[in-house]
């Protein structure tokens, strides 16, 4: 039996990055999925391609709302939310802390911690209202960053959005440890995502130099595949992991080994 075989699975940036690659390992291993991203028609277009019961929901994660309405649209359409992965995310120019406009640091706070925060506030009640009444229990997955776990020149905001998510994974994870719900984030380092190819392509340095510049801190000496970071997003997300909660797994080359 796959692991996800009938569990339904929350997933918001659907569409992009980890996101789609993710949407069809979980339809593979047998996921009931609840998708969200900005974009409908691509929403529309995902759900179509996989072989699994979808639902989506087009909007935007820092819009409370969504957040709400994508609980409320699992257990109309599923009857439960088994786990949640929160993987919408936005990247922070690389620039100088005090030249980062605040418009720009407000934007990527906004999406990436206080994004994390409305979607966990909705979660958490469901899966423990659901664990109270049915004994099933829930996981939440938050996609964080490397730069959650250390200081991330020219990434100021982007850096502290990424530490406030592990703040709130941990609390989380210890408030709800009884509660049936098991709270966990990866933090993976620069991957090989379309959003770090357009960065790479719009660097003045040669392809090679400019990736060479991207992992010239990463003891592998290279980027993360999509692949490897997924690998570690469904084995934080496995319910086979019953016990492992309230940590932050890296995925990312040996950079915090250093």
């Amino acid at each position: 039996m796959a692991r996800f075989d009938g569990l339904t699975v929350l997933l918001t940036g659907a569409t992009g990055g980890f996101g789609g690659e993710m949407a069809l390992r979980l339809a593979a291993e047998g996921a009931n999925l609840v998708l969200s991203d900005l974009d409908a028609q691509l929403l529309e277009k995902m759900a179509a391609a996989l072989d699994a019961e979808t639902a989506t929901l087009a909007g935007d994660i820092t819009d409370e709302n969504l957040s709400e309405q994508l609980v409320a649209l699992a257990l109309e359409r599923f009857g439960q939310i088994d786990i949640a992965i929160n993987n919408a995310g936005i990247a922070q120019p690389f620039v100088k802390f005090h030249l980062i406009p605040s418009e720009e640091a407000r934007r990527v706070i906004d999406v990436d911690l206080m994004g994390v925060f409305y979607a966990m506030k909705h979660q958490l009640p469901a899966m423990e209202r659901q664990h109270r009444q049915t004994g099933r229990k829930g996981a939440i997955v938050n996609v964080a960053s490397v730069a959650g776990l250390v200081g991330a020149p020219r990434l100021a905001a982007y850096s502290a959005a990424k530490h406030g998510v592990l703040g709130l994974t941990r609390t989380a994870a210890a408030e709800y440890a009884t509660r049936g719900i098991r709270v966990n984030a990866v933090c993976p380092s620069f991957s090989r995502t379309d959003m770090v190819i357009d960065m790479l392509k719009l660097s003045p340095a040669r392809p090679g130099k400019a990736e060479a510049g991207l992992t010239r801190g990463v003891p592998m000496k290279r980027l993360a595949e999509i692949d490897e970071v997924i690998e570690i997003i469904l084995f934080a997300a496995d319910p086979a992991n019953s016990f492992m909660t309230g940590q932050a797994l890296a995925a990312d080359g040996g950079i915090t080994a250093l």
